[in-house]
């Protein structure tokens, strides 16, 4: 699209954090301020956020408000890395995630929209099961934590409202006060299984993946894979983050009594739509792209016939021809 400026660390975290502290890598915009400076009152803990301001005559206002947010909030100045990436182009999401992933200065990230409200304290439920604590460290697993939504979208407005424990928010869950995020899109939340985790007490593994799947997820930083830049807009960006995650041989686990929350704010519908129409097609044929690029790297790699493989093989074997493909190219590697 053209020449991005990113600036690391135009703010910089003074507080010192352990490395295997979860940091939480977002992305922000000039009308979400005041959520972002919430999510580090609240969080206490490492941030990473890439904030896009647009090159035109709006963007020293942008900067001077900025400033004025950091020098009211201290938890802003003690926690948060701010990355700025400056460009005339609007809603490079992956792009921008990859900035917060990339200066994130932990071992584990979450990557997050800043419009969530943290419920519940993952992270000391995270040091209390050893065994996920295995897995992101050997990079195997990325831990799925269950997002929700007010089915009145007033009820998503005061976040001290919100249920801070599993207890009170089943209770909203079957007064059909709160539902699973997206409910009216099952495909991007429904592999969590809702109705599974709403009566587990232990973490369990998500077996139902489908492509569509776009969850929020603590993983480990270093050897995962970026997100895919070429989407631009709403719409397959966050589903093809994961969806190469899973590919690269990561399973999915989810946490059973930790929760988020979407706090209600207005998107722009008629850009919505016309982007995913776009993204959509462009999903399509990333793809079988991605599955055809990990399979060729896992043959090389002599690593098809091991487990590391078993989510490429399940989900890009349902691709019209990929098996037939992929076996002409195992046979040519063993030839060689």
């Amino acid at each position: 699209m053209g020449p991005s400026k990113v600036i690391p660390y135009y703010f910089k975290a003074t507080e010192k954090i352990d490395n295997e502290e979860v940091t939480i890598a977002t992305l922000v915009t000039y009308n979400r301020f005041a959520v972002l400076g919430r999510l580090a009152s609240h969080y206490k803990g490492p941030v990473s956020v890439a904030l896009h301001v647009n090159d035109d005559d709006q963007k020293q206002k942008i900067l001077t408000d900025l400033h004025k947010l950091y020098a009211d909030n201290e938890d802003l100045r003690r926690y948060v890395d701010l990355h700025l990436v400056v460009d005339k182009f609007d809603r490079q999401f992956n792009m921008w995630r990859n900035v917060a992933k990339f200066f994130a200065r932990t071992d584990y990230i979450m990557m997050l929209d800043v419009d969530f409200y943290l419920c519940t304290d993952f992270r000391k439920s995270l040091k209390k099961q050893p065994e996920l604590m295995n897995l992101l460290r050997s990079g195997k697993g990325a831990i799925v934590v269950p997002a929700f939504e007010y089915v009145d979208e007033h009820d998503g407005i005061d976040w001290d409202e919100f249920p801070k424990n599993k207890q009170d928010l089943l209770v909203d869950v079957e007064t059909e006060k709160l539902d699973m995020f997206h409910r009216g899109w099952k495909r991007g939340h429904g592999s969590t299984n809702y109705g599974k985790w709403y009566k587990q007490e232990q973490p369990y593994k998500v077996t139902d993946y489908n492509y569509s799947y776009e969850p929020y997820v603590i993983f480990k930083k270093e050897g995962t894979p970026w997100c895919d830049e070429r989407f631009v807009g709403y719409g397959a960006n966050k589903a093809a983050c994961l969806f190469e995650i899973f590919l690269a041989g990561i399973d999915y686990w989810v946490l059973p009594n930790d929760f988020l929350i979407h706090q209600t704010h207005y998107y722009p519908e008629d850009t919505r739509a016309k982007e995913r129409t776009y993204n959509k097609k462009l999903y399509d044929y990333y793809r079988e792209e991605t599955c055809l690029r990990y399979a060729r790297m896992m043959i090389a790699a002599d690593e098809w016939d091991t487990s590391k493989s078993a989510n490429l093989k399940k989900e890009c074997g349902r691709i019209r021809g990929f098996n037939d493909v992929i076996e002409k190219v195992a046979i040519e590697h063993s030839e060689l």
